[in-house]
């Protein structure tokens, strides 16, 4: 069974800008809408660039849509890349604890864990209140 998650991440991360570190990271999230992809795209001002996971939520915001399904992380490294923690506090802006993120390399998906998992006592709209 083809994984559409996998190779939209796949796909997209040959569209990374990254000539400063060359690490080109893909990513795709699966909501009500479809999927959504995204890749990183460095500044020469490092700070000022954006990590794959963004992307992917930007273009699914922009969509229309507001509830995260599922998400996979594509790299090509010795070990799985799992979101970084600003990442990991986007995702959970619109990803419940149960959700499934998945980390692939070239030899597919390796790690599959939960948001939950991935940041625990998550910051959330609760807090705010």
């Amino acid at each position: 069974m083809k994984d559409e998650l996998l190779e939209a991440a796949k796909a997209v991360r040959e569209n990374a800008h990254a000539p400063y570190s060359g690490f080109k990271v893909g990513a795709a999230i699966r909501s009500a809408a479809g999927i959504h992809v995204g890749c990183n795209v460095e500044n020469a001002a490092y700070p000022e660039g954006i990590c794959a996971e963004g992307g992917a939520i930007t273009s699914m915001v922009a969509a229309g849509d507001t509830k995260i399904f599922e998400v996979l992380v594509y790299a090509e490294a010795d070990t799985p890349v799992a979101p970084c923690g600003g990442c990991r506090q986007k995702l959970a802006e619109f990803a419940g604890p149960d959700v499934v993120v998945r980390l692939a390399g070239a030899d597919g998906v390796t790690t599959e864990t939960t948001m939950a998992d991935l940041l625990p006592a998550a910051f959330g709209a609760a807090q705010l209140k």
